[in-house]
């Protein structure tokens, strides 16, 4: 090999050295931002992948560790917002699984209900309607544990139904606190859960005495606190007319409150899954639910949402509620699915979803979803007195991630396959 060779070779192994140096600190920085991603990701409480549904329940069990703590309670309470949103989970894991969500579930069930099926912190003698939707997340316990602790819990429900004081023609009051009233909430809170436990736990006239009670509630609802003109409803109505917040003529309240019809749509909705179909009600509840998505559909915004006052958009002080939003979406996406509404009506259902996402949901940078834009809490009559007055519905708290409206996100979104 002469001396220019011997240079070459060598200025040759300079350029491969040099190469391979290149090569190995970038592999170096390019293993380091994939290594920082990866880490990035596994910071993360709730992964972004997931469905909309899932991160909704899991957001919601960071928030609230404690099941029983459900709705910003300092103290353990059997309510029904812990029942709408532990339902909700319940499909939630019914679809994707993960220990996690029916462990939460359970968890509330266990602490809740004793051994002798006594419910802590509920009192029957109350005769509360509110009280009646937990039932639904302790049905669900049972159906899978047979527990009969579980069993004994809805038996005492069902046995408030039948003591439940009503107005002169059976329409249960919301609370015995709240007498000769009918609220749109109420509806919702109990006939779902009785319909299923009905079926479930009673046969032959028993089961047919409690599907006719069901059904009449419905009838009632549409004699009396539904506006023909609109056909919207009302949030409450006092056969007394003895109530400041009640009509001295037709004993109804002042406004179309948006998460009262939600309450109502909501139960139109689900008690039809349980109604038997040769029930004579089952048709016309079945026509109820097409009216009301018929009104519904008016009031929808551009934005695809609704307001809290429904029929009043342009009034200084309304805002566009989350709360009574993904409730409609929810009844129209199921009825649409279900077979009970025609197809159009879910058209409507993804522009009010599409409308949810933009307008109330908001995700950090941990993964958590949260809910903006929720009435914390709204009613009639009580201490401090609620008048149902336009300026009493705009001016209760406004929070986050309230439960009666993640309850229905999660429930809206599993409907909708999001």
């Amino acid at each position: 090999m002469n001396n220019l060779d011997l240079i070459k070779k060598i200025r040759l192994i300079k350029i491969f050295a040099l190469g391979l140096t290149i090569f190995l600190v970038l592999g170096c920085k390019n293993n380091g931002k994939e290594e920082a991603s990866v880490s990035s990701e596994e910071t993360k409480i709730v992964a972004e992948n997931l469905k909309w549904s899932q991160r909704m329940a899991l957001s919601e069990i960071h928030r609230f560790p404690d099941p029983t703590l459900l709705d910003f309670r300092d103290e353990p309470r059997w309510s029904y917002t812990n029942g709408l949103v532990l339902q909700a989970m319940s499909k939630v894991y019914e679809l994707y699984g993960n220990q996690k969500i029916y462990d939460y579930i359970y968890d509330y069930g266990n602490r809740m209900v004793k051994e002798d099926g006594e419910i802590d912190t509920y009192k029957l003698s109350n005769y509360n309607l509110d009280m009646i939707k937990s039932g639904d997340a302790i049905y669900y316990l049972y159906e899978i544990t047979k527990e009969p602790r579980f069993l004994k819990a809805m038996d005492t429900l069902h046995k408030q139904m039948e003591g439940q004081p009503t107005t002169s023609e059976g329409g249960y009051w919301h609370k015995k606190i709240y007498p000769y009233q009918m609220w749109l909430d109420g509806v919702y809170m109990a006939e779902p859960f009785h319909a299923k436990y009905a079926k479930s736990f009673l046969e032959g006239e028993k089961a047919d005495k409690v599907y006719d009670h069901i059904v009449l509630q419905f009838d009632l609802i549409e004699k009396y606190n539904k506006d023909p003109e609109t056909g919207l409803y009302y949030h409450g109505w006092d056969e007394s007319r003895e109530q400041k917040w009640a009509d001295k003529e037709t004993g109804l309240s002042k406004n179309f409150w948006s998460r009262g019809m939600g309450w109502y749509g909501m139960a139109l909705v689900d008690v039809l899954d349980y109604l038997p179909n040769a029930h004579p009600g089952y048709g016309r509840i079945k026509n109820y639910l097409n009216q009301y998505a018929e009104a519904i559909v008016k009031y929808q915004d551009s934005t695809g949402v609704w307001y809290q006052v429904l029929d009043q958009a342009g009034r200084e002080g309304n805002y566009l509620e989350a709360t009574g939003s993904c409730m409609f979406t929810y009844t129209l996406a199921k009825g649409v699915k279900k077979g009970y509404l025609p197809e159009v009506f879910m058209e409507t259902a993804l522009k009010a979803y599409d409308g949810i996402q933009k307008q109330f949901i908001t995700v950090d940078e941990q993964g958590i979803v949260s809910l903006n834009k929720c009435c914390a809490v709204a009613g009639l009559g009580g201490n401090p007195y609620r008048d149902g007055t336009f300026e009493y519905y705009i001016n209760e708290t406004i929070r986050a991630n309230d439960p009666k409206g993640t309850g229905p996100f999660i429930l809206a979104s599993l409907e909708l396959d999001k």
